[in-house]
């Protein structure tokens, strides 16, 4: 996410490299580049000045310290400003009242529907609520339908009602049906237009006026930059909402949305969607997203993912098995599994500082360990236990099953086993010492 943004800051920076102090000159240049990237990420150009005119003035014949160079110094003061532009402090989820209602208002197409699946699933899993969603899209069959396609794949109830057109009658009898069944989430999903428009705010205004939600969050395609902007204001004009979601972030956005609609509408975004996947949400920290705008990566939010993921127990039974020799095909098959669990790869790779400019021109694909997987599963479960007792014959085979080329069985085996010999000297949670391994896995196409 932000590539672009990320590349052209970090030339921006470069004009600083070998100076000893930053002066007004060096660092207006630094700053009119600054200013050029912000622009080309669909940022208003107000707020752009705005803010290119505030770190200037911090920066301005500062000293540099002792542990850092001009350009680390500027690079600081510019992360420290793009986390207030994003809204500084992570904002929660008001999850008061019995039920919670959670109104979802936003354009057609922003995926309110989707995220309203991906919502009611985090909550579920992580926050252990008991969640429904209703469906309150009259127009759209296709709407009700997709939405109980959604439950359906996250084990989560969806109420409609066939028939009725009144939105706010649904929505109230969803709450009654709420209470009656001992749901202590509502998720009401409502209808989008293509457009901001007279109807639209009405009817969503009327929903919004006899729930009185606990939160009200406005949905937003976060590749539609300034426009989303916009829309964004149209809404709260109307809806006074809580927060803000920004979906498609994992997609080629320019990142105008993310940086600049809490300083227009003075609202926090809240969740971001990273995926496809129902497991692809996040809580939005403004300090973490500027870290890695700036190529620092988001380590913090790397290891709250792997800790999902890997628990305790199975750590130490991995580590026995390291400890004895045992480390087999079906451990690091489950391994990879795991980090599959995780999130895109490419959001992954994202989280390790240097790693989005090292691997720039790499293409990152979600299915980046289906050859891997597709040769480990040729093999019987002797061998997968065993790895020692493939000899040259078996590798033939496991070639041939897996469609792979005899080459690639042998690179898999020679990483394996080096990948083994390393872990015997590794320490902690076996998560993150085997994310280290697999990027000596990315050769493999």
């Amino acid at each position: 996410m932000f590539d672009n943004l990320s590349e052209k800051l970090d030339k921006a920076f470069h004009i600083l490299k070998g100076h000893g102090k930053i002066t007004e000159i060096n660092v207006a240049d630094t700053l009119k580049e600054v200013r050029r990237a912000l622009l080309d990420a669909d940022v208003n150009f107000k707020i752009a000045k705005e803010f290119t005119n505030t770190v200037k003035e911090k920066a301005i014949g500062q000293d540099v310290l002792t542990t850092l160079q001009p350009g680390q110094l500027l690079v600081k003061l510019v992360k420290d400003e793009l986390t207030e532009l994003m809204g500084g402090d992570v904002a929660g989820i008001n999850l008061s009242g019995n039920p919670t209602v959670i109104l979802m208002s936003g354009l057609q197409g922003s995926g309110k529907t989707t995220f309203s699946g991906k919502l009611a699933n985090h909550l579920k899993t992580k926050r252990n609520k008991k969640p429904l969603l209703v469906a309150c899209d009259v127009y759209r069959p296709a709407a009700i339908n997709q939405l109980h396609v959604v439950g359906d794949q996250i084990g989560v109830e969806v109420y409609s009602e066939l028939g009725n057109d009144n939105p706010v009658e649904i929505a109230q009898n969803a709450v009654k049906y709420a209470k009656e069944k001992g749901y202590n989430v509502v998720i009401v999903d409502t209808a989008g237009r293509l457009a901001v428009d007279e109807e639209m705010m009405t009817e969503i205004a009327n929903v919004h006026r006899a729930l009185n939600p606990q939160e009200t969050l406005f949905v937003v395609d976060s590749m539609t930059g300034q426009d989303a902007v916009n829309t964004a204001k149209a809404f709260n004009d109307r809806l006074n909402f809580d927060g803000v979601i920004l979906t498609k972030l994992d997609g080629d956005t320019r990142g105008g949305a993310a940086l600049t609609i809490k300083s227009v509408v003075n609202k926090p975004i809240k969740f971001v969607g990273t995926g496809e996947k129902m497991e692809a949400i996040d809580v939005f920290y403004p300090n973490r997203m500027a870290e890695r705008i700036l190529g620092m990566g988001d380590v913090v939010s790397l290891v709250e993912r792997a800790q999902e993921q890997f628990n305790e127990e199975e750590a130490r039974k991995l580590q026995k098995k390291i400890a004895k020799n045992e480390f087999g095909f079906d451990d690091f098959l489950t391994q990879i599994q795991q980090v599959k669990k995780m999130g895109n790869m490419k959001d992954l790779v994202g989280m390790i500082p240097g790693a989005s400019k090292a691997m720039k021109d790499v293409e990152i694909e979600d299915d980046a360990f289906k050859h891997i997987e597709a040769i480990i599963y040729s093999m019987t479960p002797a061998e997968r236990t065993r790895p020692a007792i493939i000899d040259m014959k078996r590798k033939n085979r496991i070639a041939k099953g897996a469609g792979r080329k005899i080459e690639e069985v042998n690179q898999l085996m020679k990483q394996f086993d080096q990948m083994s010999k390393m872990m015997k000297m590794m320490q902690g949670p076996g998560g993150k010492n085997l994310m280290k391994m697999m990027g000596g896995m990315k050769g493999m196409k």
